[in-house]
């Protein structure tokens, strides 16, 4: 067994800030079927409602990056400072070894 002690606050911000603007880029589709929607729907009520989904579909995954880093960088902050109250993660790890095949001559 091994024992996770800390992790890097940044390579783990980083790390999250690319997920969570990847998830981001999932949501692109129905932010832009919303604002179709929203444009069809009632021009008199609301006409910037289009608009509205094509800046939200553009900058939704922008906001949710720069929003996992900052949770990636809270939450790799917290688990170092619990790990060193109650200890880490413990994680079993298994080397692989490679056999050069035997060649008889």
């Amino acid at each position: 067994m091994h024992i996770i002690k800390s992790v890097g606050v940044l390579s783990v911000a980083k790390i999250m800030g690319l997920i969570y603007g990847c998830l981001g880029l999932i949501f692109i589709p129905f932010f832009l079927l919303i604002g179709l929607l929203g444009s069809l729907a009632g021009k008199q009520q609301s006409p910037f409602a289009g608009v509205i989904g094509l800046v939200l579909a553009f900058c939704l995954p922008i906001i949710y990056g720069v929003m996992g880093f900052i949770m990636g960088a809270i939450g790799a902050a917290l688990y170092n400072l619990f790990a060193k109250w109650i200890g880490g993660i413990e994680v079993q790890v298994q080397s692989a070894t490679f056999q050069q095949p035997v060649t008889s001559i």
